[in-house]
């Protein structure tokens, strides 16, 4: 399967397939349609079936999904069927929100480093971890071969840190800092900014 061929817009919707399903496996349930999979995330039948044809035939006409299977399936698909390590930078209050925060083990990821580059929060506990200068951050993400990392710095330096993310060997990030990064093609960002959500929902108000 060429991962490029498939819609990033439909990538983004398996995760909210995947989350729903756990939800469903872990009240007992087994198997499910994709009428009842659409009720639960607000998504129609026909795009839920069609979304997941195009990884392959996963459900049987008239018996629909079953779910230990599905789940399997989708976590191969967004490779989280194993644990990622993250490495976040940004020791502030996002960064330690993050780095308390227990969601992330059972969803595929653990934050293994923090980092930050003020002295004052270096040496300092960010959750369980100590927080390092960003001086050592590449040859420490390139030593514990860290693909995936979570940026929680101020917009002025999330360049900077992008930048010595990408010199590490780090291919994802998730960029919570309000502002576009300028990354080599095979490194994938992906922004979360609150602010922006919360203008768009605006709107409808």
């Amino acid at each position: 399967m060429n991962a490029e061929r498939i819609p990033d817009i439909i990538i983004g919707r398996l995760p909210v397939y995947l989350r729903a399903l756990q939800r469903m496996a872990e009240k007992g349930v087994q198997t499910t349609s994709s009428q009842e999979l659409g009720e639960r995330v607000g998504i129609s039948a026909a795009q839920i079936r069609k979304d997941i044809s195009q990884f392959g035939e996963f459900g049987k006409q008239g018996t629909g999904y079953h779910i230990p299977f599905l789940l399997d399936k989708l976590r191969a698909i967004l490779k989280v069927d194993r644990i990622w390590d993250v490495a976040l930078v940004g020791a502030g209050d996002m960064g330690h929100a993050l780095a308390r925060y227990q969601g992330f083990s059972n969803r595929g990821f653990q934050i293994v480093m923090v980092f930050d580059n003020d002295p004052s929060k270096v040496g300092q506990m960010a959750g369980n971890f100590k927080v390092e200068n960003t001086d050592v951050m590449v040859e420490r993400i390139r030593a514990a071969g860290v693909k995936v990392a979570m940026l929680t710095v101020p917009a002025a330096a999330a360049q900077e840190a992008a930048d010595l993310l990408a010199k590490a060997g780090v291919k994802a990030i998730l960029n919570y800092a309000p502002i576009s990064l300028n990354v080599p093609p095979d490194v994938r960002v992906q922004h979360i900014d609150p602010a922006t959500h919360l203008q768009r929902m605006t709107y409808y108000l």
